[in-house]
């Protein structure tokens, strides 16, 4: 933080020759990029170019075709067998980014005392970072730069996406798992209720019979009369149905699951992702079709910030806690979790696209799958209002913070 600040009074260059000036036009200009096709996406959602339908559709386009072929294509050619046990830490950090961030919106519900049904909600929202497209737009965005600090731009680009999409399928479980639970509507089934001053551990617990995504009350069927396999066949239907593998297996979730599989087994890598291979032309289709995630998914997201911050009941002072704790108070605690793990060796040395990438698992605005989860339990108005706000302020605070970390890996 010392050699960051003197830097910045200096104006002295740091150890790759950048000043501190090209460091922040480094972190700033992925920035701007996104910031402009989110706005051009706002416009043609403003003018009804590109109505409601139409970014839902895009936004299933997205998760169900372009996102899993970025993840294929990337996250296969860069893996294998070796690199999966050196690169453990990745969906460990997810976990520790969920735990940390949880905390910390803990500790800020017990100071803001949200209103009555939104306490869990606003732990969530200050909790749950995006982990995965917005990070591979930073990343996108800031490898096309030809002084970006990380070197060859092709290269900068595929191991910052196989980082990325590593973490991912932790991301979805504790998506369908925890924020699914955390968001179940209180015991009067909805979140639709007048203004109740109640202290937050007097909050009531849900009594209905709740969808919780993995723990259930229900016993497992049993018949002894029936043939073994038979029974069998009930056991993995029940779990199946009990763990909610379903709704956890998701487009993303299988890409990431394939391109682990065939790029950790030699012959099945050679098959389909060298240059030479006889299936090459699937992996290169999907590359194409990948390259076309970045632009749609910023122009999704620019369309839905229109509903902007709606009717919401969470109130300024709540609102401005969420947007606080997300982007401010959280990138500290996940600063010096990174930073340990390197003391400790749990970091692959010299490696410094992969600090880079656990730094920005910690730094992001709220997930926005997070706010679709908000909407299938009712609290989605609530949810759009969030995520306007959280990613309008991330444009300053994701800048600042790209900075600070630029400077102390370079």
């Amino acid at each position: 933080m010392e050699r960051f600040l003197l830097g910045f009074l200096t104006g002295n260059q740091n150890e790759g020759g950048e000043s501190l000036v090209d460091t922040i036009k480094i972190a700033v200009l992925p920035i701007a990029k996104v910031f402009t096709i989110c706005f051009l996406g706002f416009l043609l959602a403003y003018f009804k170019i590109l109505p409601a339908n139409g970014r839902k559709l895009l936004n299933g386009l997205v998760f169900s075709l372009l996102l899993p072929c970025l993840i294929f294509s990337q996250l296969g050619q860069a893996i294998t067998l070796e690199k999966m046990i050196e690169w453990w830490f990745i969906p460990f950090n997810v976990l520790l980014a969920t735990i940390s961030g949880s905390l910390i919106g803990l500790a800020v519900v017990s100071i803001v005392r949200p209103p009555y049904p939104f306490f869990k909600f606003t732990i969530i929202h200050i909790g749950i970072g995006n982990i995965g497209n917005v990070p591979l737009v930073l990343i996108s965005a800031l490898c096309r730069e030809k002084s970006n600090p990380f070197g060859d731009s092709e290269k900068c680009t595929q191991d910052g996406n196989a980082y990325i999409s590593f973490g991912q399928w932790v991301g979805a479980i504790v998506l369908y798992t925890y924020v699914f639970s955390m968001l179940a509507p209180p015991s009067e089934g909805t979140f639709d209720i007048e203004d109740r001053d109640l202290p937050l551990k007097n909050s009531p617990k849900d009594s209905t019979q709740e969808q919780v995504p993995l723990l259930t009350q229900e016993a497992m069927p049993t018949n002894s009369d029936a043939p073994k396999i038979r029974k069998i066949k009930d056991l993995l239907a029940f779990v199946f149905e009990k763990l909610k593998v379903k709704q956890i297996l998701h487009p993303p979730i299988i890409a990431s699951i394939l391109a682990m599989v065939i790029g950790c087994v030699p012959f099945l890598k050679r098959l389909v992702f060298t240059n030479d291979a006889p299936l090459y032309f699937f992996t290169d289709s999907c590359t194409i079709l990948g390259d076309a995630m970045i632009p749609s998914i910023l122009l999704a997201l620019g369309g839905n910030l229109i509903d902007g911050p709606g009717s919401s009941k969470l109130g300024i002072r709540t609102t401005a806690a969420i947007v606080f704790g997300r982007l401010v108070l959280v990138p500290p605690a996940g600063l010096g979790i990174v930073m340990l793990a390197d003391k400790l060796g749990f970091l692959p040395p010299g490696d410094k696209m992969f600090r880079f990438v656990l730094l920005l698992q910690h730094s992001m605005p709220t997930s926005v799958l997070s706010g679709a989860v908000a909407n299938l339990r009712g609290c989605g108005r609530e949810g759009a209002a969030v995520l306007f706000w959280v990613h309008i302020f991330a444009i300053l605070s994701m800048s600042g913070w790209i900075v600070l970390y630029l400077h102390i890996l370079f």
